[in-house]
């Protein structure tokens, strides 16, 4: 049984970082790829930053160039730099093995003072 478990969150001031990072345990049999989602109150859960397998990195247009994902085997990081309060949000690891399935962290809270 899969488990992602992801740490890093936290309080952190306006223009400050702070660096993500979930830990995939379990049996995995082959990874298509691995990614940041993030949810703000009262909003959809998005899209932050995600790298397929073999490929590059996608973020969300409003993090570019402030966050970098990065992914080593079973890991995935999320470095965050020059954060906003909008970055305010739960920010969950995700999962996704070549059939289809997709397994989620429980998530962690950033919370970006102004």
């Amino acid at each position: 049984q899969v488990q992602l478990v992801e740490s890093g969150g936290g309080l952190v001031q306006a223009g400050g970082s702070l660096r993500l990072s979930c830990a995939a345990s379990g049996i995995i049999v082959s990874i298509k790829a691995m990614g940041w989602y993030r949810q703000a109150p009262g909003k959809e859960r998005e899209l932050v930053a995600r790298i397929i397998s073999g490929g590059s990195p996608n973020y969300q247009d409003s993090v570019k160039g402030r966050f970098t994902i990065s992914r080593d085997n079973a890991k995935v990081y999320l470095q965050m730099n020059s954060l906003k309060p909008e970055d305010t949000a739960v920010y969950y690891c995700n999962l996704e093995v070549v059939y289809g399935r997709n397994y989620w962290g429980k998530g962690t809270l950033v919370t970006v003072s102004s």
